[in-house]
C-alpha cells in the first residue's frame, strides 16, 4: 500500500509541475503563474515610461547625459525592488571604454540585474532591451524613443519585480534570470556585443536563451484596427523546441496573433540581425525577439509616451514572462538543433 500511495502521490507531481514538456499546465500551477504575471500592470508601465521617455533624459544618446540618467533610473528600479546585480554588491554597471567604440562617443554601460536559480543557478536565462536611443537631432529637437526601447526597458523592470515578487511568495525560479540592459544598440549593438564577445558575466554555455524585447508598445500600419499580435523573429532558428514552447505559452495563457513575417530567412528588412538577440543567436543560443514593427515614428522625435498602446504593452510583457518562467521552471534546457 505504502508503495502505491508514493507512487500516486509521485504521478500527481509529474503532471502537475511538467508544464510544457507534459503539453499543458495543471490548473494550481496556471493560476500560480497567473497571479504573478498580473502584478505586470500597463499603470506602472505607463508611470515609468513617462518618466524614462521625458526630455529630461535629452533622447539617451550613448555615452551622454541623458544616457546616464537612464542607467541610474534602471538601477534604482532595482535596488528599490531589492533585486541583486550579478556584478558586485551595489555594482550594477558593465562599464564599455570609449575604446570600444571606436572612440565615437563616450564611455558607457549595460546595466545587470539578476535572480538566482533556486535548483539550477548556473542556468542562465537572459531577458533584454536596449537601453540607448538616439539623441537630439541637429534641429535641437529631442528623440525620446518611448517605443524604440522605452517600451522594451520598462518592460523588464516589470517582469523583474514580478519575478521578485514570485520570490518573496516562496516559488524562486529554478534557473537564474538575468534582465540584462544594454547600451549602444543604437549605434551597431555594440552593448550586447561586449557582453557576449567581451565579457559574459554568466558563461555562454550556460546561457539557456534569450529573449530580447525590442519595441512592444505600438501597433504597426498591418495590424490597425485588429487585436493585439506580436512578431516574433528568431524562436525557430535555433531551437525548434523553444518555438513550440513559446507557441504553448500563448495558446494557453493569451491567444495573441503571432506575425512570423520578419523571420523569414528571405525577408528583405533582415531584423533578425538588426536587433541585440543576434549577438547571442551567432553563440547558438536560442532566442526570441519580440517585435512590434515599425511605424511612421520611427526614429523621429514624435516616437513619445502619450502614442503607446499601455493595454497592448501590459499583455505582450506579461506574454514574455509567462515564457521566461517556462523556461526557467521546467524539468530540462530547450534543446539546440
Amino acid at each position: 500500500m505504502k508503495n502505491i500511495v508514493l507512487f500516486i502521490c509521485y504521478t500527481f507531481l509529474t503532471v502537475s509541475c511538467s508544464s510544457s514538456q507534459g503539453k499543458k499546465w495543471s490548473n494550481s500551477s496556471k493560476e500560480m503563474v497567473t497571479k504573478f504575471a498580473k502584478t505586470i500592470t500597463s499603470y506602472e508601465l505607463k508611470e515609468m515610461l513617462y518618466i524614462y521617455a521625458s526630455d529630461d533624459f535629452e533622447g539617451r544618446n550613448t555615452g551622454e547625459p541623458g544616457q546616464k540618467k537612464a542607467v541610474n533610473f534602471i538601477k534604482d528600479h532595482y535596488v528599490e525592488n531589492g533585486i541583486l546585480s550579478p556584478i558586485a554588491i551595489d555594482d550594477y554597471f558593465q562599464e564599455i571604454p570609449s575604446s570600444y567604440f571606436n572612440n565615437q562617443v563616450k564611455d558607457s554601460e549595460n546595466v545587470l540585474a539578476y535572480i538566482k536559480g533556486s535548483e539550477k543557478p548556473d542556468e542562465v536565462i537572459i531577458i533584454s532591451a536596449h537601453l540607448d536611443h538616439i539623441g537630439i537631432s541637429k534641429s535641437g529637437e529631442i528623440n525620446n524613443g518611448a517605443d524604440d526601447d522605452g517600451s522594451g526597458t520598462v518592460a523588464i523592470l516589470e517582469i523583474a519585480e514580478a519575478f521578485q515578487t514570485a520570490v518573496k511568495s516562496g516559488y524562486s525560479p529554478k534557473r537564474s534570470i538575468l534582465f540584462l540592459h544594454v547600451t549602444g544598440e543604437e549605434i551597431g549593438l555594440y552593448g550586447s556585443r561586449y557582453y557576449a564577445d567581451i565579457d559574459p558575466v554568466f558563461p555562454l554555455e550556460n546561457t539557456v536563451a534569450n529573449l530580447n524585447i525590442d519595441m512592444i508598445g505600438r501597433v504597426d500600419p498591418k495590424h490597425e484596427d485588429k487585436g493585439n499580435y506580436l512578431y516574433l523573429i528568431g524562436s525557430d532558428k535555433l531551437s525548434k523546441e523553444l518555438h513550440d514552447l513559446s507557441e504553448l505559452v500563448n495558446k494557453t495563457f493569451f491567444n495573441l496573433e503571432f506575425d512570423y513575417t520578419y523571420n523569414d530567412d528571405n525577408d528583405p528588412n533582415r531584423f533578425y540581425y538588426r536587433s541585440d538577440h543576434y549577438n547571442f543567436a551567432k553563440n547558438n543560443i536560442p532566442v526570441i525577439f519580440y517585435f512590434n514593427g515599425t511605424h511612421a515614428d520611427y526614429h523621429k522625435p514624435s516616437d513619445t509616451p502619450d502614442k503607446i498602446n499601455y493595454e497592448f504593452l501590459e499583455t505582450r510583457a506579461r506574454l514574455i514572462f509567462h515564457t521566461a518562467w517556462e523556461l526557467a521552471n521546467r524539468t530540462n534546457r530547450v534543446k539546440l538543433d
